[in-house]
């Protein structure tokens, strides 16, 4: 066949492979027909989606080889040349040269050279020939330039609007696995993870959604997913207290007010006496205490309702911790360790320069780490940890800034538009209103607000205001539910209003002693203690650019590194050069200056980038919680008081791990899940944030632990001597532990390991 004119224009590429971590590349294109003739693209600037659109005009036959190469221009006189991809494609196998006109979109996945350098993403090019032989791409196949995700968030089809959500084409260029259902939209985040947006509802989603399931279905598994976190929300508390959650059935108790000349007290119905009186619910506990009544959940599961205090707890009273004190006519009560009364004539209650709490008896001038309220024999075999925690919540539960004041705060919303509503409502009141007793009402539904229905308001509208479709928070490169600040909320101009109502409400929470179903990355707990920053945070921020960073400081980067004190930074798809101090653009990175770089780096990528988000979130935290009261926690009790205590199912943490080096039925592995089903739920609780780095669990268990680079299940990886302490990888989820000659070994190191060291790798 002779050779004939062929117009090739070279669109776009999607998704490149981002070798370097500190700057984004300059990707342009070379395309080479039969080795011979070539023509080069322009080059886009810091992007790993270039938009060229350039046509060029070759030769060729049916079998004549197109090349198309894509490098780094930044890099192209480099060894590697910057190189970041090739697509080969025989014309004849992708057009119909022999047709009078033709034009075909061709969309290749990015392939390795040679020197197998690892690439991803992929090309998109259009091949035509005869008179329509323009570059022209027909319009329903014009691929549209990849924007940031954040951007396109507000892309929201208006209720009005002629147009259905069906009627829109969402997917960005291909799906392979065929079309999504109307209204849906495939894109990718910062981090390359992809997610969809089902824009009928407004909620994000990280499984695909299935083209022949009806809307009902995929209704019906959004509400079991919620009925999943709700179940999982329902059983935290925090240690020292006792549990204040309540189950999904009672919004309000069942209990009357009887007038007496002393005032109302509450009556005990006469099933719930009988019941307590006949001391059965659970054998070897005996009676539970007067005004208690146990009841069950649809699911079975038992809760305990005090028609003493109208609250509802999932743990059984008689397993408390509790105190006895004398009330007026010397009959004997019984109280919660959280709600311990006034410190004895004489004591008072002080902070060491550490944060630690401890007691001075001004009557006999000493002092004591014990809280005089409590049995002497509580913190008998109880880790320091546990028992300065204790020690910090009452505290800070005792001072006057943390009281309830007189009168109630109304809130008043709709459970569709919980965010939208609460934001009128919240915003609207002064702090101290905020500071009154809560009484939550959804509109159209009964019920008085005796606890459970604030419970469920904290939970329902975290979901919703954490939610990254807001484009406020985003979840960190590490996993998808760990939280941190999104740097391109700006997109919405009153972004700042938010965060300050978001701070409110986490305020709020803590306040009111209601949890919110929200976790953060850990240095933003440690930014709201106005503690600095350091490398290690950067992990669980994003852990690629954690490890780029430790080889740094690892290695010798003399004439290795072209970096200077300046930083990329990237705001809806304009590429911005932000000094990292006076004059950094023009500073190199040398191996002298390397841990300044690493320090000034860190401290901007996870810091100053979102500074006047977070000074907006902290003014709302500390309008309810002053600042001097929280820096009496860290940043893991933090965590805790904020979001309480997950229920860990160590059953569900077995069945989707994973051994390197052992097997499921080696001993030192069945001493492991020994030793961790003998644990409390705090202990834990500290293991996970040991070997994850956060305490939270996917709302569908362990088997969607997520790791630095996508799902990564749980592993345990034979690894160090028997006299080293255990090791974590929390990018990895994974933990190394030493093969142990007995049990109680083991459990004394791996106890250590997570109750009393600091950091990673501890030896």
């Amino acid at each position: 066949m002779p050779s004939i004119k062929i117009n090739i224009k070279v669109v776009a590429a999607e998704s490149l492979y981002k070798r370097d971590v500190f700057r984004l590349p300059d990707p342009f294109a070379v395309l080479t027909v039969n080795g011979g003739q070539t023509h080069s693209t322009t080059a886009a600037k810091k992007t790993l989606n270039p938009y060229w659109n350039e046509l060029f005009s070759f030769t060729a036959t049916e079998d004549s080889i197109l090349v198309i190469q894509v490098f780094d221009q930044k890099k192209f006189k480099k060894k590697d040349q910057g190189f970041l991809g090739v697509v080969n494609v025989r014309l004849g196998d992708v057009i119909d040269m022999s047709a009078a006109t033709n034009e075909e979109t061709v969309t290749r996945d990015l392939k390795k050279s040679n020197d197998n350098l690892v690439v991803s993403g992929k090309l998109i090019f259009v091949i035509s020939h005869g008179r329509r032989a323009n570059g022209t791409v027909p319009a329903a196949a014009t691929p549209r330039p990849v924007a940031a995700p954040v951007a396109e968030n507000l892309q929201v089809p208006s209720e009005s609007s002629a147009t259905s959500p069906g009627d829109r084409q969402y997917s960005s260029f291909e799906d392979r696995q065929g079309r999504l259902p109307p209204g849906w939209e495939r894109r990718t985040d910062n981090f390359g993870r992809t997610y969809y947006v089902d824009h009928n509802s407004r909620t994000t989603a990280w499984k695909r959604p299935v083209m022949d399931q009806s809307e009902a279905e995929r209704g019906q598994a959004r509400t079991s997913n919620t009925e999943a976190e709700r179940r999982q929300h329902l059983g935290r508390t925090l240690p020292g207290e006792s549990s204040t959650n309540t189950p999904a059935s009672p919004a309000s108790e069942n209990v009357t007010l009887q007038s007496s000349g002393t005032g109302a007290t509450p009556v005990v119905p006469a099933a719930a006496a009988a019941l307590a009186s006949s001391g059965s619910t659970t054998a070897g506990l005996g009676e539970l205490p007067p005004g208690w009544e146990q009841r069950f959940t649809p699911e079975g599961r038992p809760y305990f309702v005090d028609h003493n205090t109208r609250t509802t707890t999932w743990v059984d009273p008689r397993r408390q911790q509790y105190i006895r004190t004398y009330g007026p006519n010397t009959t004997v009560q019984q109280q919660p360790v959280s709600q311990l009364g006034p410190l004895p004539s004489g004591w008072e209650m002080r902070l060491t320069n550490t944060a630690r709490v401890y007691f001075v008896d001004h009557n006999t001038k000493t002092t004591t780490w014990d809280d005089p309220r409590l049995p002497s024999s509580l913190d008998q075999n109880v880790p320091q940890y546990k028992r300065d925690f204790r020690r910090k919540v009452i505290y800070f539960r005792s001072q006057p800034a943390l009281r309830i004041l007189p009168g109630q705060c109304h809130i008043k919303v709709r459970r569709n538009h919980i965010f939208e509503d609460s934001y009128q409502e919240i915003m609207r009141q002064t702090p101290e209103d905020l500071k009154k007793r809560l009484m939550i009402k959804f509109d159209g539904e009964e019920g008085l607000d005796y606890g459970g229905v604030s419970r469920e308001y904290f939970f329902l509208l975290s979901h919703d205001m954490f939610n990254p479709f807001y484009c406020l928070f985003e979840y960190s490169s590490h996993d998808n539910y760990t939280l941190q600040i999104n740097t391109n909320s700006g997109i919405n101009p009153e972004h700042l209003n938010y965060f300050k109502f978001i701070g409110r409400v986490v305020g709020l929470g803590v306040f009111h002693r209601r949890f919110l179903d929200a976790f953060f990355v850990g240095a933003l707990y440690k930014m709201m203690l106005h503690k600095k920053v350091v490398l290690q945070d950067m992990e669980g921020v994003d852990s690629e650019f954690y490890r780029s960073l430790k080889w740094i400081l690892d290695n010798d980067i003399t004439d290795v590194l072209d970096l200077t004190f300046s930083a990329d930074d990237e705001r809806f798809g304009e590429v911005l050069t932000v000094d990292l101090k006076a004059g950094g653009r023009d500073i190199e990175v040398t191996e002298e200056n390397k841990r300044e770089y690493v320090e000034l780096i860190t401290e901007w990528k996870i810091s100053r980038r979102v500074d006047e988000q977070f000074r907006a979130f902290m003014d709302g935290f500390n309008e309810l919680i002053p600042e001097e009261l929280v820096n009496v926690f860290d940043e893991r009790e933090l965590e805790l008081l904020i979001g309480g205590l997950a229920e860990i199912d160590v059953e569900d943490w077995k069945k989707h791990t994973d051994y390197r080096g052992y097997q499921e039925t080696d001993q030192v592995i069945q001493w492991f899940w020994q030793c961790i089903k003998d644990w409390d739920s705090e202990q834990k609780a500290r293991l996970l944030q040991f070997t994850t780095g956060t305490s939270r669990i996917p709302v569908n268990g362990f088997k969607d632990l997520q790791g630095s680079d996508g799902p990564r299940r749980f592993t345990i990886e034979k690894a160090g001597e028997p006299g080293q302490l255990p090791k974590s990888h929390t990018c990895f989820n994974r933990v190394d532990l030493p093969p142990y000659t007995d049990y109680e070994t083991m459990k004394q190191k791996l106890t250590l390991a997570v109750e009393e060291t600091v950091g990673f790798g501890q030896e």
